[in-house]
């Protein structure tokens, strides 16, 4: 993919971070624009056409979860990293079941959010399948039931 289209898609509440991670990924070559909440992030994806996107996890109003599901309905679709301070497995496995490629874990830097965005293939530590999870080594519990406990994973084990 050359410099000219990539087009990378913010969508983050904090304004300070937003405008931080936005200079970073410009010097690295992208066109970025930036949305603070899901309206803004639908008005952004319709009139820029982002190639990449960067998505919080907890924006006001909608979760960044309906920000994935939007942007992974478009074609074409981005590559979408959620990149969030409240990591949890569940989470995680919803964000790739709705079409990001990858997770992040605040504090990310602009280095890891650029190899996540142009990685080609899911990180591997994160694999997401319709009968397992494996995340970061650890596997064996069905999403449904992290979801049915709200991503409690010592919850699950009484199950």
């Amino acid at each position: 993919m050359n410099a000219a289209s990539m087009k990378l898609l913010i969508v983050e509440d904090d304004v300070d971070f937003a405008a931080a991670l936005s200079r970073a990924m410009k010097k690295r070559g992208f066109e970025v624009a930036l949305a603070h909440d899901a309206a803004e992030a639908q008005a952004a994806a319709e009139t820029f056409a982002p190639s990449h996107a960067v998505v919080d996890l907890k924006l006001p109003g909608e979760s960044g979860l309906k920000v994935v599901a939007m942007l992974a309905a478009r074609n074409p679709t981005p590559a979408i990293v959620v990149l969030t301070g409240y990591a949890s497995i569940a989470t995680a496995v919803e964000a790739v079941r709705l079409g990001a490629r990858h997770y992040l874990a605040k504090p990310a830097d602009a280095d890891e959010v650029l190899a996540a965005l142009l990685r080609d293939q899911p990180d591997s530590a994160l694999e997401v399948s319709p009968n397992r999870c494996r995340w970061r080594g650890w596997n064996g519990t069905h999403p449904e039931v992290l979801n049915e406990h709200d991503g409690n994973i010592s919850a699950t084990r009484a199950r």
